[in-house]
């Protein structure tokens, strides 16, 4: 963890810095290769600190497009609106996440009864296959909490449809140990991978784009299940409107909960925020059912450390780590606050803690970015990227050409 990713913002600020020189042709010319554990220097290895937000996605860009026209940094910026879309796509669609959570409960019940689909599972969480390339990937998921996107694209496929697992069980296994997993991007990206996502259309690993994104690392030949078909799932829930956030009163008696979502809260401070006191939310609790990866947990509390410190001037005093609504509502009480403040939190495991809080008002204000993005995941990528410009144009002072 503090090799590849050092949980502070001066670290996330300095690996930002390093990389804006190569967001431009150089990115769209390499990102797709995947060259191995601390090889990944042809993208930007910023997603641990985008996820949580110890790095905004206003200052990505700002900085990338500081330097390169919109058109010149025109794949790195639909990166970063990829995470976007996930998260505005499910915001308007939670149920999705209550069926992935009934699905992952189905499969572990299954695991626990089945011995033969046991040995499997725990063979390819320990990349004991037959299959090279994903047992090395597997490993470099397990000791450094990180996988070039489209190694996760193949091990995704691999896991589904030549492993034969459960989807839900890889998405979870890549949700208890990546850095940068959030429920949004994880969950429904092995959806679309699976065919449940975009319904019909599955995303097949092949043999030769593994050798050649991997320059002869890997060539699984006739290992890999050539024409799988998609799965089947039920059809998209309703959909809602997106969220707009609360409205902030500053004038009352107020406390903040932070929580791994949102880790930059000084915007709310410009809204007028002067909390009586400060807790961090610790979540990891609700992530799995099964075991977190310790190194997982202990990035999110570091980030969450880096966080306290810097703003200490302006948050009053810090309870760490508190797990339940009820602590949250006790702590408050007893902090003599009129009503808890807590930047939203996208559906996952923070916000179902907090959607719990009953005794006292909370108020979560949306970032004016997701508000402006969100409303727009209302179809496919495709139709939502069309926007990336207007988007962009959004934050002042951004080259929209």
């Amino acid at each position: 963890m503090t090799d590849l990713f050092p949980p502070t913002r001066t670290a996330a600020l300095e690996k930002l810095q390093a990389f804006v020189p190569k967001a431009g042709r150089d990115y769209a010319a390499q990102r797709n290769y995947d060259r191995g554990p601390g090889q990944h220097d042809n993208v930007s290895t910023l997603s641990p600190y985008l996820r949580h937000r110890i790095l905004t996605e206003t200052e990505v860009l700002e900085a990338v497009l500081g330097r390169f026209s919109l058109s010149s940094a025109e794949k790195f910026v639909q990166e970063v609106f990829w995470r976007t879309y996930w998260k505005g796509w499910l915001e308007m669609r939670p149920a999705v996440w209550g069926g992935y959570q009934k699905g992952l409960s189905r499969a572990w019940d299954q695991v626990q009864t089945q011995s033969g689909l046991r040995s499997e599972w725990e063979a390819a969480c320990r990349g004991d296959t037959d299959i090279d390339c994903f047992n090395n990937w597997a490993k470099e998921l397990v000791e450094t909490g990180y996988l070039h996107n489209h190694a996760r694209m193949w091990f995704a496929s691999i896991w589904i449809f030549t492993l034969r697992l459960p989807w839900d069980l890889g998405a979870d296994f890549f949700l208890r140990h990546l850095y940068d997993g959030d429920p949004a991007s994880n969950t429904l990206s092995w959806r679309w991978v699976a065919g449940v996502q975009t319904q019909g259309r599955n995303y097949v690993a092949r043999a030769s784009n593994i050798s050649k994104y991997t320059e002869g690392r890997f060539a699984p030949l006739y290992q890999l299940t050539s024409n799988p078909e998609p799965l089947d799932g039920p059809p998209h829930p309703p959909r809602m409107d997106s969220p707009v956030g609360d409205r902030l009163d500053p004038s009352k008696p107020t406390v903040l909960i932070l929580h791994d979502d949102d880790l930059n809260p000084g915007w709310l401070f410009d809204l007028g925020l002067k909390p009586l006191a400060t807790a961090t939310l610790d979540s990891t609790g609700q992530i799995s059912p099964l075991y977190v990866a310790p190194q997982v947990k202990a990035f999110k509390s570091a980030l969450m450390n880096d966080c306290t410190t810097r703003w200490s001037s302006s948050i009053g005093p810090v309870t760490a780590a508190l797990k339940t609504a009820k602590e949250i509502e006790d702590w408050a009480k007893s902090s003599g606050a009129e009503q808890i403040v807590a930047p939203y939190a996208p559906v996952g495991p923070a916000a179902k803690i907090l959607n719990d809080i009953r005794a006292l008002p909370i108020v979560r204000p949306l970032r004016a970015f997701d508000r402006r993005a969100w409303p727009h995941a209302t179809a496919g990528f495709f139709k939502f990227k069309k926007k990336i410009p207007e988007l962009v144009g959004a934050i002042k002072g951004l080259q929209t050409v």
